[in-house]
């Protein structure tokens, strides 16, 4: 089931049901590009964190916001341009970065690209 909403900033496509467990998958091959559009599908949801795919096409952004908790991104396809607490940060394929809890950030897509987003939910440790 894939759910559209619309944020302020640009489309954005929601697939809500998780990966089956215990299947392999491609994970690069689980998320399209859908043009002027940001598509998430989530990999796996638990109380303690979660794991989401995403596409952004190129253009594309989301606007800055701030999360109580660290977030990892790893590039799948593509390189993205992610800006933490105002320093940009360019990442091709293969390249993560650990978003820490509380700061600023946005994602800008200069071309296409898939991400693996991955939330831990506790309380914040420096």
């Amino acid at each position: 089931m894939i759910e559209k909403t619309k944020s302020s900033d640009n489309n954005e496509s929601t697939q809500n049901t998780e990966l089956k467990k215990s299947e392999a998958h491609i994970i690069v091959e689980i998320i399209e590009y859908i043009p002027h559009a940001v598509v998430s599908k989530t990999i796996i949801k638990k109380s303690t964190g979660n794991i989401t795919a995403m596409s952004f096409y190129q253009g594309e952004e989301l606007a800055e916001k701030t999360s109580p908790f660290d977030t990892y991104i790893q590039i799948i396809h593509g390189a993205a341009q992610i800006t933490i607490d105002e320093k940009v940060n360019t990442l091709k394929l293969g390249a993560g970065i650990i978003i820490p809890a509380h700061s600023l950030h946005h994602f800008h897509a200069n071309e296409q690209f898939k991400m693996i987003s991955t939330v831990i939910k506790s309380r914040y440790e420096n």
